[in-house]
């Protein structure tokens, strides 16, 4: 999957995230974790990358640093032509209009204090989008199209299943019609026949949309049906990527054959 393909919405090349823990009995040391070495991703446009892996891969932290929501010790990521590493203030809050994120537990991501009307537009809001009367106008329709009413608008997150949970995430996460979007194991705290709503749902709006999206996931089953490319993840690294259907044909790396002889139903494949 080259990294420098027109065709690619975002790339990120180099990327390289260490965090510092405390240690020792009274916490005067410290150890040093490499969450991202020297990683390289190419999402193209109107695609589904997905980045898989174990737990503690660094998968979603290769999420939050993609979306600048944590920053990097180095590497850059390169958005429709701007280093999103390098932007601050004014300027990346413009950028993140376009690069939106649906978090893992639909429980955990919405405030249960505010209305759902609040919580889906949250981000006009924030970015000044319209007046109130349009912001809305725009909630109605987004609830409309991911499978809600507008009936909802004025109820609570308690009020909802964790399927219909999720669908207000979604809401909340395209109502700004971004480009970008970054799934985080978004159907993961779900009951396994409500995944294939939320996953028909999400393939749906991209095409309605014209959406790309990066797809984190430990699931390699859901994967394989929603993603046209993938990357996997092992102790902070890309090991190995390509077109999904080349890779799950035929891994190249043992990581990769042994995460995929771990699908219930899949037969065995020898190194």
């Amino acid at each position: 999957m080259s990294v420098t393909s027109e065709n690619n919405i975002l790339v990120a090349s180099h990327l390289n995230k260490t965090y510092t823990q405390r240690s020792g009995r009274f916490g005067f040391g410290s150890s040093k974790t490499k969450a991202l070495d020297d990683v390289s991703i190419s999402l193209r446009a109107g695609s589904t990358l997905a980045v898989v892996g174990e737990s503690g891969s660094g998968k979603s932290t290769l999420a939050r640093c993609l979306l600048q929501l944590q920053p990097l010790d180095s590497g850059e990521v390169i958005f429709q032509g701007k280093n999103l590493a390098g932007l601050s203030g004014h300027d990346l809050r413009q950028e993140r209009r376009h690069l939106q994120m649906i978090f893992q537990d639909p429980f955990a991501s919405l405030n249960p204090r505010m209305k759902v009307r609040e919580i889906v537009a949250e981000g006009l809001v924030i970015h000044e989008v319209g007046t109130a009367s349009e912001q809305q106008d725009k909630v109605a329709r987004m609830l409309e199209r991911v499978g809600l009413s507008t009936a909802d608008m004025n109820k609570y997150p308690h009020q909802f299943s964790g399927g219909q949970r999720q669908r207000i995430g979604i809401a909340r996460a395209l109502v700004l019609q971004p480009k970008v979007v970054v799934c985080d194991e978004p159907v993961s705290a779900l009951d396994v026949s409500i995944q294939a709503q939320i996953l028909l749902l999400l393939q749906s709006l991209q095409q309605e949309m014209d959406l790309s999206y990066i797809f984190i996931s430990h699931d390699l089953r859901v994967v394989r049906h929603i993603a046209d490319d993938i990357a996997v993840m092992y102790k902070g690294r890309i090991v190995e990527q390509g077109k999904v259907e080349e890779v799950y044909a035929a891994p190249t790396q043992d990581y990769t054959r042994n995460l995929l002889n771990s699908i219930p139903g899949r037969k065995s494949q020898a190194a």
